[in-house]
């Protein structure tokens, strides 16, 4: 877009300047400025608001006139005085903006909004064997976390089994994949403690790329303690995890065009459980959040059990996520609801905690009726906060 503007106005600027020992006063009076903008919204993107970045730029010299007053005297009547502040104006503001420089302005992350969803990961975390003894009694309380390489979800965890170097889990999971030639699976097993921080026993890694699309794949895997292949760490047994997986990408047809005035459900892709189906969680915004003593939002989004976040963003009241978190649906949610909290980060440096923004809990079962919901909610426990959120139901 290739702008035009014009604006005039009476601002009351006043500058105070100091030189030699001398203070004087001076107001900008009659201020007009004159524009000619480019405007670039690229790169385009599937995810709203369908662009990444906005580029700004000035075709040509911006035009600028004003008045200064001195002590009710006109300081622009010096002879020659006008036209170098005109100028130096004109150089700065030009040297900034002008073409081809350009004012970025990042909206989000181009790379992750260019990765859809391409297929499900299910693995099934069948069993450990041989887990080396960590405490001093011989024991273990083993659980296996669960995610995959560039995806900021939180990991999904199995059951914890008490005191068992040898444990039977048998625990399906199911992940939505982006780019199977990068992604891999990661599974760390851990000892839980009661008290202090969780003890690391071990982990691997699966490559999608390694695995035949649509066929199980029944995998034994040796406990590293890192992925430094030069680690000599690694050569100590600390025992093995069998699991199950099998990466099932779309299908073309999983993804039917709809029209605007098309009334045909948007389908869940292939792979989603039969029954079941997908729900889309797209956190678009929030208004008049305010904290306590910060305002750093993010939302956590809590739904069966399961903990998604999105990012948080520094000193905003109104702030912008257009995040999207998707769930897999054994059965429709119909009776189910959807806990969604705002939240404030505390800076890095500084004597206070977490703060709670405020909450909503949205009922799902109007979301299955009518496949698709876009509001907004006003916040439980917040003056005047509100958060817009759209809901998808796509049934397999």
């Amino acid at each position: 877009m290739e702008l035009s503007i014009k604006w005039a106005g009476n601002p009351n600027i006043t500058v105070a300047v100091k030189a030699f020992g001398l203070k004087a006063t001076i107001q900008a009076v009659d201020l007009q400025v004159f524009l000619a903008p480019r405007i670039t919204l690229k790169p385009l993107v599937p995810s709203f608001p369908c662009f990444a970045k906005i580029f700004v730029s000035l075709m040509d010299k911006p035009h600028v006139d004003f008045g200064l007053k001195l002590l009710g005297a006109d300081v622009m009547s010096i002879p020659g005085l006008y036209r170098f502040v005109q100028d130096t104006i004109k150089n700065q503001v030009a040297s900034m903006y002008l073409w081809p420089r350009t004012l970025e302005v990042v909206v989000m992350d181009a790379a992750k909004a260019m990765k859809k969803p391409v297929g499900i990961l299910h693995v099934n975390v069948l069993r450990a064997q041989k887990l080396r003894k960590k405490d001093l009694m011989g024991k273990a309380d083993p659980y296996v976390k669960l995610k995959l390489m560039d995806d900021s979800l939180p990991s999904k965890k199995t059951t914890v089994k008490k005191s068992n170097l040898n444990p039977e889990w048998n625990e399906e999971f199911k992940l939505v994949v982006t780019d199977p030639e990068s992604q891999a699976l990661v599974l760390d097993v851990y000892d839980w403690e009661q008290v202090g921080r969780h003890e690391k026993m071990g982990m691997n890694i699966i490559h999608l790329k390694d695995l035949i699309p649509d066929e199980p794949t029944l995998l034994t895997l040796e406990l590293l303690k890192n992925l430094d292949r030069n680690d000599a760490q690694n050569d100590k047994l600390r025992g093995q995890l069998v699991t199950e997986v099998t990466y099932k990408p779309f299908k073309e047809d999983d993804f039917p065009e709809v029209s605007e005035n098309s009334k045909e459900v948007e389908k869940a892709p292939e792979g989603t459980p039969s029954g079941g189906g997908l729900l889309v969680v797209t956190i678009h915004e929030a208004q008049d959040l305010e904290g306590k003593h910060h305002t750093n939002p993010y939302v956590r989004i809590t739904f069966r059990g399961e903990e998604k976040k999105t990012k948080h963003i520094k000193k905003s009241r109104d702030p912008r996520w257009e995040e999207e978190f998707q769930f897999v649906c054994e059965e429709p949610p119909v009776s189910d609801k959807m806990h969604l909290e705002v939240r404030s980060r505390p800076p890095s440096i500084g004597i206070y905690s977490k703060e709670n923004l405020g909450y909503v809990i949205i009922s799902l079962s109007d979301v299955v009726t009518n496949k698709r919901i876009n509001e907004k909610y006003h916040l439980i426990d917040s003056k005047n906060g509100r958060i817009q959120v759209e809901l998808q139901w796509k049934p397999s």
